[in-house]
């Protein structure tokens, strides 16, 4: 009959009377028939495939309320699984010692049990030729010794899974067997279920309790659709084996152990087990990034649901750095800034009072319509020093959002496809094929999911591991593949890997686990790659123990302790991963930690974005560190490291806060936006709980283990990949950044060792540029650019030490320097302040020489009749009409003024050749200012060479400005 004379309805509704062997004749009588049978997939193939006892969903026990793309093609696969045991029949052909085991056209079908032709197992044997179907009857078999599989068979049991059990250790000694439908229990004498040490073995729908399976080189096992209750399988020295659609419950140790290097000498099962392997792959997909800001879905959702986003506007207002999302979530940020700026403003009123009372002008007459013209003469034309340029590229909001934008581009999340073209050595451990391959298997409640030691090999595909004391437990140079698997709620941690263990942890979902999510020591080198890492109650990721690794492309984030903490020599490379909203530190580098940390999305965490403690010495570089509920970058007790070329935005905390008992470098960063400090470095040291606003004690984590043997093992470092270890560090660094637009001081000092403050750009915060408030050793601030401050330039208090030499001070709104303390000023252009170029008061002990100091409304220099020291060679230009240029103290014995130049200046060339011979400050010798963006490879970065004792001030400087 043709297939058109009926409707399609009619013909769907007459096949699926028909059975499997009907069903197949009418798929090839032509083409129209075909497509007819095909059309059957969701209703008649699916009744065919879970309607067979022995035939379990394709997706379970994951997902099996997920159907599968094709119930025909799943029924196939099921179907053929009886026949793949067999495959061997070739090679024992070829031999002809081997004759006896050549599969026979017609194979025997045996029942064995209660009415059937034998009695037991092991008589059936005794009498089975090779690949005969042995059926036990529904029943319990028992056997008091071990029983010997000499011969090929399959082994199949009737009825509902349990309703034929097993209470024996079979030996399996022949080169293939199958077993189907069986319940396993362990018998009296021993705990083995089944081993082998040569043959192929197959199970299918069976199920082990309390007991285990033992595959020994060169020996292997196809282990599908089977569950594991108290149970466990331990692999020894396999080539490869395959454990496809199993649930592990409630196993007392690891559910699968694998033990030793693959082995060469291959099983007959290898090949045809490798071409499964490589068909069931599933394809590598993009992960989406889930950063806020970064990725969103077609609707323009966050795949997070509401997070709080942070979009960064470099301008001149402080109101344009958070988004309306932010300002949502933070409903009281607006007033607590305020509340800050009020208390801040109103500590000072007294000082600024008593300042006031020896000017003859106040700050509120400073843009009076009758001054308009003379601001025009006196105003010194300052943007002609050598930073002008930079100074307006600066201000300019649209270039400086266009840089950030730059920066999140470059920064972006990569997927697990883009890294596996462009890293090689993750491409091969993906497509491995070696040692024990888990592909869709469930394990829960239990001890441990995998272990894997001894130089052992596995790749793990599509797993869930919940509610385990860990999930995965690598050792002893042993290598483990992970990709897509889900790890959570295990007591632990989820991923341990330690004692030079290695592999690819890739695009896989751990969260909510009591400790870390993935736990690195000793040795272990794994890639970690685009893994969303979250919701765990202590660390995202731990190196410790001279750990490494790479650590690239992750989501990291929602972790109540670090998103990533480095500590007892861990040395990893950690880049282009973004973590966000952690309960604590984004990352942080504590105990002697190390690594390189570059070109990561840090933001939304409720502690410093990267926290660094203790002898912590990290590479930080290239980094995204925004919107913090707290401070940009943490250095505290004892920490070091090289900071560079980071973008520190809108945390609500200072940019960097560091103690005086740490020793970083911080060069070529911009920090900006920022609610406190810009960056401030304290005295008060973490022990005592004195800590400046969003500072607390970080919990510590469980590492006895690391510091029993934290020297067990070091490492060279290259002096090009980790500068900071190749020069002797003695003096805290801050040099080359550009501080702009923070809501106090920008570099804010109150500190009892050295620091060195070192050619960066200070413009445009909220209160002072620069505030010593102590310092009982020496501070440098040197061939800095301090202007368009809310306050004054510089202001050093009393009993504090300071040389600043070569600045350049410019229209600040108050004071260009106020010093109460000792030091020099040398060689410094404090020009158009708006108030007094400079004031000594108190007890000042100042050598000022060499300055060109310039006030557009008060005095060049203010001497107070407590001030002593030092005023020689200045050149002291007169400022507003009928304002004197110099007010001496009343008793100037104890200051010595001398050899100072005071100029009026009343014609416009004039003042455009106040600058010019020496040039303004900063002076910035060799090739010109090049103003980029932090991110990306392209950026270079020029950095002084770091020596003891202080800054440079001789020689060709290269400053790169952010």
């Amino acid at each position: 009959m043709e297939a058109d004379a009926l409707p399609v309805e009619l013909w769907q509704l007459i096949l699926s009377y028909l059975k499997l062997p009907d069903l197949g004749r009418c798929s090839a009588v032509c083409r129209a028939w075909h497509e007819i049978v095909l059309s059957l997939d969701k209703t008649h193939w699916q009744q065919l495939c879970l309607g067979y006892l022995k035939h379990r969903h394709p997706n379970w026990p994951n997902h099996p309320d997920v159907e599968p793309w094709s119930w025909r093609e799943t029924f196939k696969q099921h179907y053929l699984a009886s026949k793949t045991w067999t495959k061997n029949m070739q090679d024992l052909e070829s031999s002809n010692c081997l004759s006896l085991f050549r599969r026979r056209k017609g194979r025997r079908q045996l029942s064995v049990g209660t009415g059937g032709e034998f009695s037991s197992l092991r008589a059936a044997l005794a009498a089975a030729s090779p690949y005969d179907r042995l059926v036990l009857l529904p029943g319990m078999y028992e056997e008091q010794n071990e029983v010997l599989l000499n011969v090929p068979v399959e082994v199949v049991g009737q009825g509902m899974l349990g309703d034929v059990a097993l209470l024996m250790s079979i030996d399996q000694h022949c080169p293939t067997a199958r077993l189907c439908n069986i319940l396993f229990l362990p018998s009296r004498f021993t705990s083995v279920l089944y081993k082998t040490t040569a043959g192929y073995v197959q199970f299918d729908n069976c199920a082990f309790k309390s007991g285990q399976l033992q595959i020994h080189a060169p020996g292997t096992c196809q282990v599908k659709f089977c569950t594991f209750n108290q149970s466990s399988i331990h692999l020894r020295n396999v080539a490869l084996c395959i454990l496809e659609n199993c649930e592990f419950t409630s196993s007392a140790n690891a559910n699968v152990t694998i033990e030793g290097c693959p082995s060469s000498n291959h099983n007959w099962a290898c090949k045809h087990m490798a071409m499964l392997a490589k068909s069931c792959a599933a394809p590598t997909e993009p992960s989406t990034a889930h950063c806020p800001g970064a990725e969103q879905d077609d609707l323009g959702e966050s795949l997070l649901g509401p997070v709080r986003t942070c979009e960064i506007i470099v301008g001149e207002g402080r109101s344009s750095f958070l988004s309306d999302a932010g300002a949502q979530v933070l409903p009281g940020s607006v007033q607590e800034d305020a509340e800050f700026e009020e208390n801040l403003w109103a500590a000072k009123e007294e000082e600024e009072e008593y300042l006031a009372l020896d000017s003859n002008s106040s700050d509120s007459d400073l843009c009076s319509d009758d001054e308009e013209d003379a601001q025009a003469v006196f105003r010194v034309p300052c943007q002609t020093h050598s930073l002008s340029q930079t100074l307006a590229d600066l201000a300019d909001s649209r270039l400086q959002s266009n840089r950030l934008h730059d920066l999140q581009r470059d920064l972006k999340l990569k997927s697990l496809q883009q890294e596996l073209q462009q890293d090689k050595e993750a491409q091969s451990l993906s497509n491995s094929l070696q040692g024990c391959i888990i592909r869709q298997c469930l394990f829960r409640d239990g001890k441990g999911g995998v272990f894997i030691y001894s130089r052992g090999q596995a790749k793990l595909e599509g797993n869930v591991f919940r509610n385990l004391t860990y999930a995965v437990r690598c050792i002893q140079n042993s290598k483990v593949v992970m990709l897509r698997n889900e790890i959570h709620h295990c007591k632990a941690s989820g991923i341990f890997l330690r004692l030079s263990a290695g592999g690819l942890i890739a695009d896989n979902n751990i969260h909510s686990n009591c400790e870390a999510g993935v736990d690195i020591r000793k040795g272990a080198n794994p890639l970690v790659l685009c893994n969303k890492i979250h919701s765990g109650l202590r660390s995202g990721i731990v190196v410790a123990g001279n750990g490494k690794g790479i650590i690239r492309s992750n989501q990291i984030y929602g972790n109540k302790e670090a998103g990533i903490y480095i500590l007892y020599n861990g040395n990893p490379a950690v880049s282009g991963n973004h973590i966000f909203q952690g309960l604590a530190a984004g990352i942080a580098v504590n105990e002697n930690g190390r690594g390189q940390i570059t070109g990561n999305i840090i933001c939304e965490n409720q502690w410093g974005g990267a926290d660094i403690r203790h002898g912590g010495d990290p590479i930080l570089r290239n980094n995204l560190i925004s919107c913090g509920y707290s401070d940009g970058v943490v250095v505290g007790e004892h920490g070091m490291g090289f900071i560079e070329g980071n973008a520190i935005y809108g945390n609500r905390g200072c940019g960097v806060w560091m103690t005086s008992s740490s020793l970083p470098h911080v060069s070529n960063n911009q920090i900006s936006h920022n609610s406190i400090y810009g960056v401030a470095v304290f005295c008060r040291k973490d022990d005592n709980g004195d800590q400046p606003h969003g500072q607390g004690q970080r919990g510590s984590e469980n590492f006895q283990e690391e510091r029993e043997g934290a020297s067990w093992e070091s490492y060279s470092i290259d002096e090009e990949e980790y500068p900071a270890a190749w020069h002797s560090v003695s003096v805290a660094l801050v040099e080359l950044n550009n501080i702009s637009h923070n809501g106090a001081a920008g570099l804010h000092v109150k500190s009892n060792e050295p620091l060195n403050i070192f050619a960066n750009i200070i413009h445009t915060n909220h209160d002072s540029g620069v505030a010593v408030l102590q310092s009982s050793q020496l501070t440098r601030i040197t061939n800095n650019s301090i202007s368009c401050n809310s306050r004054g330039g510089v202001l050093v208090e009393a009993e504090c030490q300071v040389e600043l030499r070569g600045n350049g001070i410019y229209e600040n709104g108050s004071h260009g320097i106020i010093s109460k303390g000792e030091g020099v000023i040398a060689e410094n252009d404090i020009i158009s302040n708006h108030r007094c170029g400079l004031q000594l008061l108190q007890a000042a002990d100042m050598k000022v020489i060499k300055n060109r100091i310039q006030s557009f409304r008060d005095y060049g220099i203010v001497l107070f009749d407590e001030a002593k020291g030092l005023v020689q060679e200045n050149i002291i230009f007169q400022g507003r009409s009928k304002k004197s240029i110099l007010r001496p103290p009343a008793n100037a014995e104890d200051c010595i003024i001398q050899n100072n130049v005071l100029l009026t200046l009343k014609k416009r060339f004039d003042m455009e050749c106040m600058l010019t011979n020496p040039p303004a400050r900063p002076h910035i010798r060799g090739r010109p200012l090049e103003p980029h963006a932090v991110a990306g490879a392209q950026r270079v970065s020029n950095i002084t060479t770091r020596v003891d004792g202080g800054c440079h001030n001789h020689g060709s400087i290269f400053c790169t400005v952010l």
